[in-house]
């Protein structure tokens, strides 16, 4: 996905906030999907939901655009409560990808792409602008894939129409619901880290679903760990959920090789030391100042060196050793 700036085809429409306060969904058979589920999503900000399989995590992001009706509860966004608004005229506001996509396989790209303008009864002209507009920010270039069919493209490239889609209307709201999980793993980590630099253009607010806690990390800026029921055990940064637990169950789901994965999401400048002024640097391998301390280590380990440095550009402007990588404390501060 290639990150440009893109037109204002939304009439200067931004992210909105989301707050659920006591929401639960109770079916007539008596199941619990959730009991009692209470969160506060900033505008702009990206968060996670994470569990175990059946823990209601689908089921929360699906009250959120209504799909699922709450049995109980309150669904704010940007302060209005959505229970009081037509719940198809809502959806149109919000985007929403879903695993496997649902692309319309008798419809071409730029047809799906233009779904929902079209249903707001948007200008034809303004729908196949906005639509080209859209194809190349999720790296597809109009004039190869428009006029294709989705059984013409590959796995990884229907996701980008997907994502292109659900942001056709600029909505305040994306939710989505276990994105990538349906394209093999070097595409999916290609998706993830296109994704993060569409999101940095767009900065819509985001509720994702994934099962895996290493998309989890990487994606969000916040994590909702969910336990059975959609009971919230904890909401953290991702580097605080992953040096302090709150619990034996979030411990248990983060994994034993947490540690690793912390260092994925802490800066090198948490473990960095200034450059003395005779210090000499040129031998030893190089982190840049925007790094992390896991790739700081895999630096070192790659050379089997006990310390790297850090530039800036070309510039050395300090040193990490292997040693003060692991007495970073667990705190939110050291996030990049």
């Amino acid at each position: 996905m290639d990150a440009t700036a893109i037109t204002d085809s939304g009439a200067g429409r931004t992210a909105a906030s989301i707050t659920c306060e006591n929401v639960g969904k109770v079916y007539p058979d008596g199941t619990v999907a959730v009991g009692d589920f209470s969160l506060d999503v900033a505008a702009g900000e990206l968060v996670v939901l994470i569990g175990p399989s059946g823990c209601g995590k689908s089921t929360v992001l699906r009250m959120l655009n209504r799909l699922v009706e709450p049995s109980k509860g309150r669904i704010l966004i940007d302060g209005e409560d959505i229970t009081g608004q037509d719940p198809v005229q809502l959806r149109r506001q919000i985007g929403y990808v879903i695993q496997n996509v649902g692309l319309f396989p008798h419809q071409s790209i730029r047809t799906n792409v233009g779904t929902v303008p079209r249903l707001l009864g948007w200008k034809r002209k303004r729908i196949r602008d906005r639509s080209d507009e859209l194809l190349e920010l999720v790296g597809l270039d109009p004039k190869r894939y428009a006029d294709r069919y989705p059984h013409e493209l590959s796995g990884g490239q229907r996701q980008r129409v997907g994502v292109a889609r659900a942001l056709a209307a600029d909505p305040l709201v994306l939710l989505m619901d276990e994105p990538f999980s349906a394209v093999d793993p070097i595409v999916r980590s290609r998706l993830q880290e296109e994704f993060l630099n569409l999101q940095a253009t767009v900065r819509k607010t985001i509720v994702l679903v994934t099962h895996d806690i290493d998309e989890a990390v990487r994606l969000g800026d916040r994590i909702a760990v969910l336990g059975e029921g959609g009971r919230l055990l904890q909401y953290a940064p991702p580097a605080d959920l992953l040096g302090a637990p709150a619990s034996d169950a979030v411990r248990e789901f983060v994994g034993a090789d947490r540690g690793v994965r912390r260092l994925s999401v802490t800066s090198v400048r948490a473990a960095m030391r200034p450059l003395g002024n005779s210090e000499d640097v040129e031998r030893l391998p190089t982190v840049p100042v925007g790094g992390t301390l896991y790739d700081a280590l895999a630096a070192m380990l790659t050379v089997d060196s006990l310390n790297v440095a850090v530039v800036d550009g070309d510039t050395p402007v300090g040193t990490v050793s292997r040693s003060a990588i692991f007495e970073v404390p667990n705190r939110a501060e050291a996030t990049v």
